[in-house]
């Protein structure tokens, strides 16, 4: 007895072939990409291109990591990777860059400081036309003590060989064109000496002059006229500059007090000239 067999059947559908599967994305290339922004942007900051460059050499090692991978095959995205890489370089390279220029501005900056903070003392004074004496030396490098306020025609001289005189006070009468005067007060002209006995330039546009007049230290007001000029311009070692200036005192007043600021390096000094 014969059994049926089956038949094959044709056109059945085959099962379809595995599709193949690629590297991962790269990681690493992507967090040195991050990296590498982030550190170039803090490498161009004076206070945190120290961060910048941190960040920048993290992001040059992961992006070689990263580089290393594609080409193993083990990952993908190798632009990315080279992209980190260089910003990573890029952000180290800066940060080194800015830090010494933050260095020497800093560096800079103290010497100012520390040049602003220790200003020329005075250093002896020397009796001018009225043949007032000096006072005795100490044989420190400041040289004899300075009186608080000189006497009219006495010499102040500084460390650096710089020499201030301020002569008497004496009447002036303003012009109709003068400012700083006021009605009812009395006019005085004084006269300022600079030497400059140094071996550099002084700037004779820093010097400063104040006035307070009487007992009570009022503020005496500093006129401006046509025929007063003051000390201007550069001097040059072993030159003079003769200034002229005036102040409006009250007319009760007997002394006035001139306060002379040569500059940023020299400590101002008081001459008490009596009227």
């Amino acid at each position: 007895m014969s059994h049926p067999t089956q038949q094959p059947q044709y056109g059945a559908p085959h099962p379809a072939p595995p599709v193949p599967v690629g590297p991962p994305n790269n990681g690493l290339g992507t967090a040195a990409l991050v990296l590498g922004i982030i550190g170039v942007v803090f490498a161009l900051f004076p206070l945190l291109f120290w961060l910048g460059g941190i960040l920048g050499l993290l992001a040059l090692i992961l992006g070689w990591v990263g580089i290393g991978r594609a080409k193993r095959g083990a990952a993908a995205n190798k632009g990315v990777a080279v992209a980190g890489t260089v910003l990573g370089l890029v952000g180290l390279v800066l940060s080194v860059v800015v830090g010494i220029v933050t260095a020497v501005v800093v560096n800079e900056a103290v010497k100012d400081i520390n040049k602003e903070l220790s200003n020329t003392a005075p250093k002896d004074t020397s009796g001018g036309g009225k043949g007032s004496a000096a006072p005795g030396d100490t044989g420190g490098a400041k040289g004899g003590e300075v009186p608080e306020t000189l006497a009219a025609d006495e010499t102040i001289i500084y460390d650096d060989d710089l020499k201030i005189t301020v002569s008497a006070a004496k009447p002036f009468q303003p012009s109709e064109f003068a400012a700083g005067h006021t009605a009812g007060n009395k006019a005085y002209q004084v006269t300022v000496v600079v030497e400059n006995a140094s071996k550099a330039k002084f700037d004779g546009d820093l010097v400063l002059l104040e006035a307070r007049a009487g007992t009570e230290g009022v503020t005496a007001e500093q006129i401006f006229d046509g025929d007063l000029d003051g000390v201007t311009g550069s001097l040059a070692p072993g030159k003079k500059a003769t200034g002229t200036y005036a102040f409006s005192v009250p007319a009760d007043a007997k002394t006035l007090t001139v306060e002379v600021t040569p500059g940023l390096e020299h400590e101002e000094q008081q001459w008490e000239l009596k009227f």
